[in-house]
């Protein structure tokens, strides 16, 4: 069922994208995508619940809470009848539509899913033997370490930001050369931190070196701090290479907080 949602949020993203600007109906089909899109993101709270990645928690239901701003905002505009300048919300349609067609097709189709996952598995197994690490490869894809256990799943495999990068870089009109220079300093980057962070977690939890709260400690506090300092430095350099991107993410901030805005002196008027 919310794999259906979540092609269904794609199609009417990729919709309108596509259809040309002076077809009115592109923001509607826009904001059903985006309305598709908050269901997803709200169903995955319950998951990051279970192994208590409480960050993640957080992350997935302030991400549907802006999918739906979004879709009352192209929602409004489609009743008004009007296009703003620049045109955010379309930019982060298209962004957000290439992103997932670059992403799930690994999160939805066993396939690529198995071969994303095995790669990077095999990766990280090298990346240890040539550490001297004496871990063993107990599975295609998990990794033994003192006795102790590590499996890497999707989520593992940082395809979620290399999907966002994708998917924003993609979204930009700018020329080739800049593009390309964008591409290189984010995807393969983080191909290669995420190599580093997979391979510090089995080390700090093979040998225990937070105690028995080490795969904890080293993968939802360190591991996370880390990645999240490295996406933002990437996001820095990226927005140097294409300042396009800076309309579109201040347009996002500008959009939800206004949005809270009026929605608070909306309460505070009506008391």
């Amino acid at each position: 069922m919310i794999e259906n949602v979540l092609w269904i949020a794609v199609a009417f993203m990729l919709l309108g994208s596509i259809i040309p600007k002076n077809v009115k109906a592109r923001r509607m089909l826009s904001a059903a995508g985006w309305v598709f899109f908050s269901i997803h993101w709200f169903y995955q709270p319950a998951h990051y619940m279970e192994i208590k990645d409480y960050f993640n928690v957080a992350l997935v239901i302030v991400v549907g809470i802006v999918c739906l701003i979004i879709a009352y905002t192209m929602f409004k505009e489609y009743r008004e009848d009007s296009i703003p300048s620049p045109d955010i919300t379309t930019m982060a349609t298209s962004a957000t539509a290439l992103g997932s067609l670059f992403y799930f097709p690994f999160a939805q189709m066993e396939f690529l899913n198995v071969w994303i996952i095995s790669q990077v598995t095999d990766t990280v197994f090298l990346v240890l033997q040539y550490l001297h690490v004496p871990a063993e490869l107990v599975t295609w894809n998990k990794i033994t370490l003192n006795g102790y256990t590590v499996e890497i799943i999707l989520a593992c495999t940082a395809i979620e930001s290399i999907a966002l990068f994708m998917g924003l870089i993609s979204s930009v009109n700018a020329p080739i050369k800049r593009l390309a220079t964008a591409f290189m300093v984010s995807v393969p980057v983080i191909y290669i931190l995420n190599i580093i962070r997979d391979v510090f977690v089995i080390i700090a939890y093979g040998y225990q070196w937070f105690g028995p709260e080490s795969f904890e400690i080293a993968h939802h506090t360190i591991a996370k701090i880390g990645s999240g300092i490295a996406l933002f430095v990437i996001a820095y350099i990226v927005m140097r290479i294409l300042p396009e991107l800076v309309d579109l993410i201040e347009g996002i901030w500008f959009l939800v907080t206004g949005f809270f805005q009026k929605l608070f002196y909306k309460v505070v008027g009506n008391q």
